[in-house]
This record gives structure tokens, C-alpha cells and sequence, in this order.
């Protein structure tokens, strides 16, 4: 079977850089996949994807020019059909195997040819035929138009091409760029395969303006990446690119010296290689007098405006030099340089103007202003939010650190937002909470108001840091709560994937501030305090609120099973099974941070050769319990009649205040694992008594032992959630 490499490339006008990686990932994984599909390529082939500002390409190893023919077996009919009486074809499966192709001039002959086999209850006529393999050229023009229709392209572009001079005219082409030439070697022959109104040839084009050669004639496919780089002047591979960017910054950062390092920001890396074709890195510098700007703006506008890689000193502190990562390698780089400049003076400019603007009014003079700003049709205007917070924040601060912490968060909670006004973050929307601090500084306003400020929007994200201090965890969790709170209020929730008011990442970080602050707060209290207070919301706000099925008849309880389903979630996520998790949050533990002592006392407890029987006890209590009447915790001595319910009371008054003892100290584990040695008298208790008696006074007494043990056992988890 003649195998060769098989290149496809797509030369195109500038694909847009942050899609670029995932565009060139996808292309040559879609080829792949379909001409293995088709039979053309090998289990054992492998792709190389190439993608560049301009062109996407795949190299696939071990491509066949024709796919091997294969064997097919296809239902005709059952033999009832098929045949009649005498064992002869009817007109049905005649027509049927003519369809197919097959020879019908000797009728008897062709039936002869037919398998027959059983089909369920009933017997089957099948047809042996030999499928020949799709072509390279037809199978490649297949995978090609597979490949481009699944390129998750981020917004389609029509242009038109002119048409073959048979039919003049133009014609529109829908694609993320215009395309101009297209390549399909395989080895050294061209596959004539035609998409995007081209038709592939063997030439493509090198660098804008230093490549060696123009255009490049490719003579084999194995070829294509060297050739781009010795005459082309392209790295075609993206992560080579990107390897050598990353070498080249360390490079030069080594070459300013100090211990500088260039900003590690892998966004920014991706997105400059997707911009460059042969990088080359230089080092640039701006006037020392703009370090006076807060440097989250001037790292922010060098990034985000011009892609630049700002040097940061051993201590974590900006300087005034940056990296630039040119796509053109000039013999003399000076008036590239002095061009990078000129153009990043003027935004550090801007920056620093608005920095000194901003500063001239205190955040307390902007607090008016938000009254001004919608937040929501249905909740009002950021000032009203505000003083929603302010409300939620307060009372959390009193419950955390009495009076005067109440008054921080409550300062806190009214300026976080101010300076949503401001110019800076005007320009820079990514800047808000930073600006606040910096600006809360020069209020004179103190370290922990102006942290707080910054840090009420922590969490951001998974794993994002926490707030640093109380008055900021005061205000994190309440502005989080009113977010949540308010729009449930409204009927604002998540739906499948669609969460536009990120309410699931802030019912996380509300978890993640009670669990990992260890804060002595009560979920459905907080949420409940964060709902109270019909002055602070507006009218109506209280609607009907159902997360799933069935409605909740409060937005509090509506809120609480939301973060309580969040946190299962979570801690699923975290490698607890579903088993444990039920078991812990089926008794909705307030103190979210008991939650992982709990889980761990399960799992401990799951390991003891006890636990499944007693798990299954347990189960089988509640199922009792259920079916009884209001039942009173409560044992009569003097009613205890058989020797195994005897027998479990006097375990039960050994082993009961010694687990209670446990669990008040918040040894859970311990506290679980004293209980399993109830296992023996509870098992010979099921064995013996009855707990249904007839008599209703030994009914209710034995009832009252269950439900004693049914507490005891269920303190730190539902343990029959464990049951199989």
C-alpha cells in the first residue's frame, strides 16, 4: 500500500490572535480524525499542527493514497419476504439487490450468494459485498471541508472570489479570513483537492518582508517547516514560536540585568505569538516619572493596548523598562525601539493625568454619584445597592467583631464602589477595587479600609485569593449576598450553562469565605439578615424564588439550597464521593467550616467493618420513625422487657455520653467511631424485639430507644446515606 506524509496549509490574511491556537489545534485534529475515519490514515498516524498569523497547516504521517477495500454485510429482508414458497427470489428482493449493484441475470445464483442467518425470532437474508476505499483526492476533499465547517471561528466573515473563467462572475465565500492559496503535498505530489474557491498547488508565502524567497515552492511535504524557516523566515509551529518568545525574554531580561524577569501573564504570551511570524524580542524604556502612577495601570495599558512585556525587579516592583516582541529583525533595531517609545508615552500619559484628576476628589464626594448609575431596572441604582450593602455589611461586621468592626465594614461597604466614577477606571474597567484603594490611601482612610475596598471583590475566580482582612471579608460576603439575594428576588437565575450574573462563582466564594475563614457565621442566619429589612430593598422585590423543583416559599430558602447544591458540587470536585457528601450536607450544617472535619469522620467511619451494618440500621430506624406518630426521645427502664433491648439501652448509656462529649469538642472521627461499637446489641436488637408491639406503652418505649440512638447517630452525618 503506497503511504506517504501528507501537508495541507491554508494561506490566509491575518487570523485573529487570541483564537489562533485553538483554530490551528482544531484544523489539523479534524483531518486527522476524519481520514482515519475514511481509512486514509493509520491508528498509528500522527499530526503535527503548524498555525501562524497567516496560515494553517497540518503534517499527518503514513497517509495512504487509496483506502483498503472493505467487507460489508447488510440486512436485506427476512427470509419470509425474500423467498417465496419454493425457495425462489420475489420481485421485492430482486429490486432490492439490483439497487445494490449486484448481478440479477441468473436469479437462482443470486439468491445463492445471500447468507442466511437468524434475526431475533425470525430469519434474515444478508448481502456480502466488498466496498471499495475512498481515494486520497476524494477523501481528502471530505476531511477538508470537515476541518474548515468545525473551526470554532469566533465570527464568520463573507468576502467574494471570482469564479472559474467557465463561469465568469463572483461568487461569496463565508470564512474567519480571506483565504489566497491553498497546499495538499502528498510526499512530493499534489492532491487535487479544491476549497474556499482554491485549488491546491504546492506554494505558499514566507514572511511579509524578510523572507528569502517569494513565493516558497514546496517539492515534499516533509519540507514545509523547514523551508518556511530557512527561506521563509516563519516559525510555522506555534508552541516552537511561543518557546522562543519565552527564550528570548528570558534573554533579554538577563541582558538588563538586576534580576528583572518579564510579567508572567500566559494570555499575553499567547496572544503576541499569534501576532508574530519570527519574534524578536527588544528592550525598550519609558521616563521614570510615570512609576509615580499606581503600576497596576501602566502594566495593564502596556498589556492590554500594546502588548507589551513590562520588567518587574526582584521584589515583585515595576520598571521602567519593558519588552517588545517585534516582528521584523532590522540590522539596526533602534528606530523600532524609539517607535515602541513614542507610542506607549502618550498612554502612560493618559494614565498618569488621570491618576492626578482622579485624586482631586475624595471617594466620600463620589457617593452621591451612584445614585446616578443604574444597577438593575427591578433593584435600582448603585446607590441603593450600596446601601443595600452597607445594611448586609454592618450586620456581619457586629456579628464578627462587635461595634467597631460594624462601623468599618459599614464605611467600607458605602465607598467600594465609588470609584466606579472615577477616569481611571473609566478607561480601565479591570482596574475597579484597585483604583479604590490606591484612591482611599490618598483619602487618608487608612490600610484596612482601603484593603477592603480592593479585596470585596475576592474571590474573582477559582482559587483567587481572599480578602486579607476582616473588614474586607465584612464586605466580600455582603456584597455578595445582596447579589445573590437581589436577583433571586427577581427571578434572575442560572440556567443550564447560562449564569450571566456569575451567581454560582459568588454562592463559591461566599462558601470559600465561611469555610476557609473559619467564620462562626450560620448560612440560613446570614442569608435570612441578608433578606430582612423591607426598607432596604425596593417594592415587589420579593418574588416567588425556585431553584429546580419545588418552588421555595422564601428567597432565603431559595439562596440556601442554591449554596448548598454549590457546595456539593464542590466538594465532589474535590474528590469526595457522592456518598459522603449527601451524608454530611443532608443535615444542612451551618458552620460550613465543620463541613471537612465532617467528611473526613465519614470516611474514616466507612472504613470500619461495622459501618455497613450499622448504616443499614440506621436506615432502617428512620424507615420506622417515619411510619410512627410524633416520637419522644425518651426510655422507660422499668418497660424494657426482652435482654437485646436491654442489652443496647446499657451500651447506649456507655458508649451515648462519651460520642456526645466527642462531637461537642469536634472530634468527629472519634466521635463516629466510639458509636460503631453499638453494632453487636443493635444487630441482636432487630434480631429479637419486636418494636411494634402490640402493647402500646412497649410500642412507644422501643420507639423512643430508636429514636435516642436514631440522634445520637445522626449527629455528625446521615449515616444512612452510606446503606447500599
Amino acid at each position: 500500500m503506497n503511504t506517504q506524509n501528507l501537508l495541507v496549509e491554508l494561506f490566509v490574511e491575518e487570523l485573529p490572535p487570541k483564537a489562533l491556537n485553538k483554530l490551528g489545534e482544531s484544523f489539523a485534529g479534524t483531518l486527522l480524525m476524519q481520514l482515519r475515519a475514511l481509512g486514509l490514515a493509520a491508528a498509528e498516524s500522527q499530526v503535527t499542527a503548524f498555525a501562524s498569523p497567516r496560515r494553517l497547516a497540518a503534517h499527518v504521517t503514513d497517509v495512504r493514497a487509496q483506502a483498503a477495500d472493505k467487507a460489508v454485510q447488510q440486512k436485506l429482508m427476512p427470509v419470509s419476504v425474500g423467498l417465496d414458497a419454493t425457495g425462489q427470489a420475489s420481485p421485492a428482493l430482486l429490486k432490492k439487490l439490483q439497487a445494490l449493484g449486484a448481478d440479477v441475470s441468473d436469479p437462482a445464483a443470486a439468491v445463492a450468494a445471500l447468507q442466511r442467518a437468524p434475526d431475533g425470532k425470525a430469519e434474515a437474508l444478508f448481502y456480502d459485498s466488498v466496498v471499495q476505499g475512498a481515494s486520497l483526492q476524494v477523501g481528502l476533499q471530505k476531511a477538508l471541508e470537515e476541518a474548515l465547517a468545525k473551526l470554532p471561528i469566533p465570527k464568520v466573515m463573507q468576502y467574494q472570489l471570482e469564479t472559474d473563467c467557465e463561469l465568469p462572475g463572483w461568487s461569496s465565500v463565508n470564512f474567519v479570513r480571506p483565504a489566497h492559496s491553498l497546499i495538499a503535498l502528498h510526499g512530493a505530489a499534489v492532491v487535487p483537492v479544491k476549497v474556499l474557491g482554491l485549488r491546491a498547488g504546492n506554494s505558499t508565502q514566507g514572511h511579509r518582508f524578510e523572507a528569502k524567497v517569494s513565493p516558497l515552492l514546496l517539492g515534499h511535504a516533509d519540507q514545509y517547516a523547514e523551508l518556511l524557516q530557512n527561506d521563509g523566515a516563519v516559525i510555522a509551529s506555534f508552541a516552537q514560536r511561543r518557546a522562543e518568545i519565552v527564550r528570548q525574554l528570558q534573554a533579554a531580561a538577563a541582558q538588563v540585568g538586576g534580576g528583572v524577569q518579564a510579567i508572567d501573564d500566559e494570555a499575553l504570551l499567547d496572544e503576541v505569538t499569534a501576532l508574530v511570524e519570527r519574534p524578536n524580542v527588544l528592550i525598550c524604556e519609558f521616563e521614570k516619572q510615570f512609576l509615580g502612577v499606581p503600576q497596576e495601570c501602566l502594566i495593564l495599558t502596556m498589556k492590554a493596548n500594546q502588548k507589551y512585556f513590562p520588567l518587574l525587579d526582584a521584589a515583585g516592583k515595576l520598571t521602567h523598562q519593558f519588552l517588545v516582541v517585534s516582528n521584523i529583525t532590522p540590522d539596526d533595531a533602534s528606530a523600532v525601539i524609539q517607535g515602541n517609545e513614542r507610542v506607549v508615552r502618550p498612554r502612560l500619559a493618559d494614565a498618569k493625568f488621570f491618576f492626578d484628576q482622579d485624586r482631586k476628589k475624595t471617594l466620600e464626594s463620589r457617593v452621591e454619584g451612584l445614585s446616578k448609575v443604574v444597577y438593575h431596572n427591578k433593584l435600582g441604582t448603585q446607590g441603593e445597592r450600596m446601601a443595600r450593602v452597607c445594611a448586609i455589611a454592618k450586620a456581619i461586621g457586629q456579628q464578627l467583631g462587635g461595634p467597631q468592626l460594624a462601623a468599618q465594614a459599614e464605611l467600607a461597604a458605602r465607598l467600594a464602589k465609588t470609584d466606579l466614577l472615577t477616569d481611571m477606571v473609566g478607561e480601565f474597567p479591570e482596574l475597579q477595587g484597585i483604583m479604590g484603594h490606591y484612591y482611599a490611601q490618598n483619602d487618608g482612610l487608612g490600610d484596612e479600609i482601603a484593603a477592603a475596598i480592593s479585596d470585596h471583590y475576592c474571590p474573582r475566580f477559582a482559587g483567587d485569593q481572599l480578602p486579607t482582612n476582616p473588614v474586607g471579608v465584612a464586605v466580600a460576603l455582603a456584597d455578595k449576598l445582596e447579589t445573590l439575594v437581589g436577583m433571586f428576588g427577581i427571578g434572575n437565575l442560572p440556567s443550564g450553562d447560562k449564569d450571566p450574573f456569575a451567581l454560582r462563582r459568588h454562592a463559591l466564594g461566599v462558601i470559600r469565605l465561611l469555610i476557609e475563614k473559619d467564620l462562626p457565621l450560620q448560612v440560613t442566619t446570614l442569608v435570612q439578615q441578608a433578606c430582612s429589612g423591607t426598607a432596604i430593598w425596593p417594592e415587589g422585590w420579593q418574588a416567588t424564588a425556585q431553584v429546580g423543583k419545588p418552588p421555595f416559599p422564601s428567597v432565603s430558602e431559595a439562596v440556601v439550597e442554591f449554596m448548598y447544591d454549590r457546595l456539593s458540587g464542590s466538594l465532589r470536585e474535590q474528590g469526595y464521593s457522592a456518598q459522603e457528601v449527601d451524608a454530611v450536607l443532608a443535615l444542612k450544617p451551618q458552620r460550613l467550616s465543620e463541613v471537612a472535619r465532617r467528611l473526613q469522620a465519614v470516611r474514616a467511619f466507612a472504613a470500619l467493618p461495622e459501618s455497613p451494618a450499622l448504616a443499614a440500621a440506621n436506615k432502617r430506624i428512620g424507615n420506622i420513625l417515619k411510619k410512627a406518630d410524633e416520637v419522644d426521645a425518651h426510655v422507660n427502664t422499668a418497660l424494657l422487657q426482652e435482654d437485646a433491648e436491654k442489652a443496647l439501652y446499657a451500651a447506649m448509656q456507655k458508649l451515648l455520653p462519651e460520642s456526645t462529649a466527642q462531637f461537642e469538642a469536634g472530634d468527629y472521627t472519634a466521635s463516629l467511631q466510639t458509636l460503631a461499637a453499638l453494632r453487636a446489641p443493635v444487630d441482636a436488637f432487630f434480631d429479637d424485639v419486636m418494636v411494634n408491639a402490640e402493647a402500646m406503652d412497649l410500642r412507644l418505649n422501643r420507639q423512643g430507644l430508636l429514636k435516642s440512638l436514631h440522634v445520637a447517630m445522626n449527629r455528625v452525618a446521615d449515616l444512612s446515606r452510606l446503606a447500599a
